[in-house]
């Protein structure tokens, strides 16, 4: 007799079948948590609202709030989330979002915390709406979003120095820079200000994850010094990726001082090594440069771009250094520069890939 599993696994086609069935599950269970998400996010807020209402009505003070946290567990105990603390987060929600639409389209699409988070740190409704909708954008987890917020993304996203408007047509340009942030804020880098361009270089790559995080939605890395062959010569690109969005690759070069005009011909340069060797004319959109400086004069920046023909931006970094608990908990630089270059194989097998290691060593 002919064992079940030995018989179903000799299916040619079963492996296909399995992965089909997996992702359709994992499909059903992301809009049923998606769904539930949206329902206790109303729920939380028609609370709020009715005790928002009640408390204008009667006059009531904060005490209601503690006699009706008491009670809705003591009807619900399996419930969680009826804490006189969350209680008041539910009027504080009502209160900044009046309108149950906007709640139901947007807010609701978030988790709880995070709709806290927000409530914590943002005062201005307007504010709170971008956050919202970049939250949905990137699905950043609650601590990410609290970090963007505390690094002021809406102040630096969009105002990067270039040329895009007269480089690349209308619908491109805009996208693309509102792609470009400047300042860049390396939180995770624990380097000074006297830090050479190799060790943030090797510092980036190290915390490639928390580096594409801050760089935004869209990025993957295709090498490191990534080599160009052009009339016999190499020519190393610092950082070179390709944005899925916008449909072009993004070549970043490195600078720890001041940006200096002379950057922007070398990276016109590039531009159009890569335009020409990498870029499919029919698929890709015109290869776009970041000049990414420690400092930059935006005048002295915006006479250098004015008259190339490349699409290029300026914009400026900043690292502030961890704290010791913060550089302990980080696993060791070998581990992550292994699982970096391993990752780098296997998702660009096409394309060759050069990664310098803190050692010297250089892996292709």
């Amino acid at each position: 007799m002919t064992d079940l599993s030995t018989e179903v696994t000799g299916f040619s086609n079963y492996p296909a079948l399995l992965a089909d069935l997996k992702s359709r599950v994992r499909s059903a269970q992301v809009r049923a948590a998606s769904s539930a998400n949206r329902e206790l996010i109303l729920l939380y807020w028609d609370i709020g609202r009715a005790i928002l209402a009640a408390q204008e009505r009667e006059g009531w003070g904060a005490k209601v709030i503690e006699r009706l946290a008491a009670d809705l567990r003591r009807e619900f105990p399996e419930m969680r989330g009826f804490s006189p603390r969350n209680l008041k987060y539910m009027r504080r929600l009502a209160e900044a979002w009046p309108d149950r639409a906007i709640v139901q389209q947007a807010v609701a699409q978030i988790p709880w915390g995070h709709n806290c988070v927000l409530l914590d740190k943002i005062g201005d409704p307007a504010l709170r709406e971008y956050y919202v909708a970049k939250t949905i954008e990137h699905r950043w987890s609650r601590d990410v979003l609290a970090l963007q917020i505390e690094s002021r993304l809406h102040e630096r996203e969009g105002a990067a120095v270039t040329n895009f408007a007269a480089t690349l047509p209308a619908p491109q340009s805009d996208l693309a820079r509102q792609t470009i942030k400047d300042p860049y804020v390396f939180d995770f880098l624990s380097l000074g200000p006297e830090a050479s361009e190799r060790e943030v270089h090797d510092s980036l790559l190290v915390h490639l994850r928390d580096f594409l995080l801050e760089l935004g939605t869209g990025f993957a890395l295709l090498g490191s010094e990534y080599r160009l062959d052009v009339g016999g010569q190499e020519y190393y690109l610092d950082l070179l990726f390709y944005h899925a969005r916008l449909h072009c690759y993004v070549v970043i070069e490195l600078k720890v001082g001041e940006f200096r005009p002379e950057y922007s011909g070398k990276l016109n340069f590039y531009l159009s090594a890569v335009d020409d060797l990498l870029r499919d004319p029919d698929a890709d959109q015109p290869s776009i440069g970041i000049l990414l400086c420690r400092e930059k004069n935006t005048v002295i920046a915006e006479y250098a771009l004015r008259d190339m023909a490349k699409p290029m931006a300026v914009s400026t970094y900043m690292t502030r250094a961890l704290p010791a608990a913060m550089r302990e908990a980080l696993p060791p630089v070998e581990e992550i520069e292994g699982v970096f270059a391993e990752a780098t194989r296997v998702l660009t097998p096409e394309v060759e890939v050069v990664v310098r290691r803190r050692d010297g060593t250089i892996e292709r």
